[in-house]
């Protein structure tokens, strides 16, 4: 009799271990499946249903463009799956926009595509015929749709020359952004000719030989000694600020 219990408590005991070996493995494959069905439904929520498509964008950044202009440009895929939005093709059109220094381009989960917007800063205006343009400090003249009608009066003006290219654009940039503001203020517009041809035009017509943007804070400091030391002349010449000279 004691020996058939051992015998019982043996076989429960070995049947046990046999539903606790098979429960193991029955558990690795529930794990399985639950991840692979997880996995499908999260591919199939990511790229194929309706749950997470491009609803619409938002903007930000912009002071001279308006939204309507970037979101024109950007062509933002309405419809289509939030994750296959192609963010570098939106960048890539948006950079287009002559006024737009950089940009970034996010995903707002669920629903939308983030613009942010870097634009360019204008330091002067450039005219172009009856019209003008912008010029930014990078040297890059640039115009956009909702331009006022009248350029801006604080801005200083350049006049370029038709010998006058990119880089004579840039020096002229620079040496605006360099000019102190004691100089700034006799200003009346620069004349470009080339990289090394820059002319400031002051009040009643006189004239600086201002050379290119090199040594500008020198040179302001020199013009400013020549205006107080000789008042009635009418060209100031700062291109060598060691060598000035006034006629």
């Amino acid at each position: 009799m004691a020996e058939r219990s051992t015998q019982e408590r043996t076989r429960r005991k070995f049947a046990r271990r046999q539903w606790a070996r098979r429960w193991v493995v029955l558990r690795a494959v529930l794990v399985a499946v639950l991840l692979v069905g997880a996995t499908g439904f999260g591919i199939y929520a990511l790229y194929f249903s309706s749950w997470l498509q491009v609803e619409g964008a938002t903007v930000a950044g912009t002071s001279q463009l308006t939204d309507d202009e970037v979101l024109a440009a950007a062509e933002v895929p309405t419809g289509e799956a939030l994750i296959r939005a192609d963010l570098e093709a939106i960048e890539a059109r948006v950079k287009k926009l002559t006024a737009v220094k950089s940009v970034d381009v996010s995903r707002e989960w669920p629903h939308d595509i983030h613009i942010e917007v870097h634009e360019l800063d204008p330091i002067a205006v450039v005219g172009v015929g009856t019209d003008y343009a912008f010029l930014a400090d990078t040297g890059d003249t640039y115009t956009f749709g909702a331009m006022p009608k009248q350029a801006p009066a604080a801005l200083p003006r350049v006049e370029v020359s038709s010998g006058a290219d990119r880089l004579a654009l840039q020096e002229a940039a620079d040496v605006v952004g360099a000019l102190d503001p004691a100089v700034a203020s006799l200003v009346d517009h620069l004349k470009v000719e080339t990289a090394d041809q820059i002319q400031l035009v002051l009040s009643e017509d006189r004239l600086v030989e201002w050379g290119s943007a090199d040594l500008s804070d020198e040179k302001a400091r020199v013009l400013l000694d020549l205006l107080d030391a000789k008042p009635d002349a009418t060209v100031y010449d700062v291109s060598v600020p060691s060598m000035p000279a006034t006629r």
